[in-house]
């Protein structure tokens, strides 16, 4: 078993440093302040990487919704596939840019649930019990893709697969990887990074990192 204690702080630390680097305004407009380009796809997690097959693997959306679904990979593979690029920026100061995911936008997967007026938020479950908050408009955005592909290969396990959550306009703690479930609910529940010191909102534009930004 990981050090959970050492993990959290060292992820915190390069957060909060960036390695040593100061937060400053990049030269590429499409890199937000504090952010360093990358060419390649980075693993970061907190060492436990769930063993989840397309078999075993069932997406749950649930809570203030009208019908409850729950999906095995064949009817998610049934819903309407999309593509979509988009640019990647994790808080520990590295962005890619381009990245073309392939999946079920997630817009679509909440139409089926039929949200009820009084849901307002969701929270995302992971395989690894890892959870995230977000205003349940944040999913409605045409760019937010439940994934099961990126850069032209499905994902692998260690970087969510079978199945992510992208959400590219928040930093990438948001977009959950394992993804499991969908809890839609009337009141904000800060998840694992929130209730630690991440910033509840996560706008990488606005540096939004920590509570305190």
């Amino acid at each position: 078993m990981p050090d959970w204690k050492k993990l959290i702080a060292s992820k915190i630390a390069l957060a909060k440093t960036g390695g040593g680097q100061r937060s400053k305004p990049s030269a590429n407009a499409r890199i937000p302040a504090g952010q360093t380009e990358v060419g390649n796809f980075p693993r970061l997690d907190l060492g436990i990487v769930p063993d989840i097959t397309t078999e075993s693997w069932r997406l749950r959306v649930y809570g203030l919704v009208e019908h409850e679904l729950n999906l095995d990979w064949a009817a998610f593979q049934a819903m309407q596939q999309v593509k979509d690029v988009s640019d990647f920026h994790c808080v520990t100061r590295w962005s890619q840019l381009d990245m073309d995911w392939q999946g079920v936008r997630a817009h679509d997967l909440l139409a089926l649930a039929q949200p009820k007026q009084t849901a307002k938020f969701v929270t995302l479950h992971s395989y690894d019990g890892y959870t995230t908050n977000l205003p349940l408009e944040a999913l409605l955005d045409d760019d937010v893709i439940i994934a099961h592909s990126v850069l032209g290969a499905p994902l692998t396990l260690e970087h969510g697969g079978p199945v992510r959550m992208v959400v590219p306009k928040r930093y990438a703690w948001k977009s959950a990887k394992w993804l499991q479930a969908i809890e839609l609910h009337e009141f904000d529940r800060p998840g694992f990074w929130e209730v630690r010191g991440y910033h509840n909102d996560a706008d990488p534009w606005l540096e939004q990192r920590f509570s305190d930004d």
